[in-house]
């Protein structure tokens, strides 16, 4: 009936349900395999099936034939942004939305003191002038943190420069890398709060470990065990 997929997608957007049937039964295995990330998270799993096939439905609607990249690929961050809104509205997750008006007023108070010190401010600083805590400062900071960082690259004395989607990730394949990329954001959503703050001190500020410690009050050495315990965790967690 459909000459090939191409053709498939463009009469799925101009209205035919039955090509569009056809695109989500033959990436129903997408869909699962970014489902299955959110099983601990107290869900029926056929609910969230169908939330992502939501996402992904939108993600056809949206697609351009003439991009260089694969449906698949291109949906990757539909389906997931369609899970992930539904869970936040559902539940706790609500409470981000104070955190991120902090993360605005984080980013005045930023651009405001580098203008008048030629310099970044620190966290205990923005935590000082703003009355909060610095765990506060770093889950604000946190909400503003762009995906891309996790491909960034960290360097450690003599240490080869590896970034976190290397460390955690040992999927080969595009369309997984992607996922476990966009999900890696959502593992450090559930660290300890000062967990939390020396990964993004370490993986989205390039800090050292040397620099991490000072800014956290513990040693250099206390500050790789840390890291070491938490990218385990990670990589346990983002293979399940």
């Amino acid at each position: 009936m459909y000459e090939n997929s191409m053709e498939l997608i463009y009469q799925a957007q101009n209205g035919d349900q039955e090509a569009m049937t056809k695109i989500v039964e033959e990436n129903k295995g997408l869909v699962w395999s970014i489902v299955k990330r959110f099983s601990q998270r107290g869900y029926e799993l056929d609910d969230l099936y169908q939330i992502g096939s939501l996402g992904f439905i939108k993600a056809v609607k949206k697609f351009d034939t003439n991009f260089e990249v694969r449906l698949s690929t291109y949906a990757v961050p539909y389906i997931l942004g369609e899970i992930k809104r539904f869970i936040r509205d559902d539940g706790p997750v609500k409470v981000s939305r104070s955190i991120k008006e902090l993360g605005t007023k984080i980013r005045e108070e930023q651009r405001e003191f580098m203008k008048k010190n030629g310099r970044d401010i620190k966290i205990d600083e923005l935590a000082k002038i703003l009355k909060v805590s610095k765990e506060d400062i770093a889950s604000a900071l946190d909400s503003f943190r762009p995906v891309d960082s996790i491909y960034d690259v960290s360097f450690q004395g003599d240490e080869e420069g590896l970034s976190l989607i290397d460390k955690i990730s040992s999927n080969e394949n595009e369309t997984n890398k992607l996922v476990d990329k966009i999900c890696i954001t959502e593992l450090i959503e559930d660290l300890e709060s000062r967990e939390k703050q020396l990964i993004l001190l370490r993986y989205y500020k390039g800090k050292t470990q040397s620099e991490v410690a000072k800014i956290l009050g513990v040693t250099q050495v206390q500050v790789s065990r840390i890291e070491k315990k938490v990218l385990n965790s990670m990589k346990l967690k983002l293979a399940m």
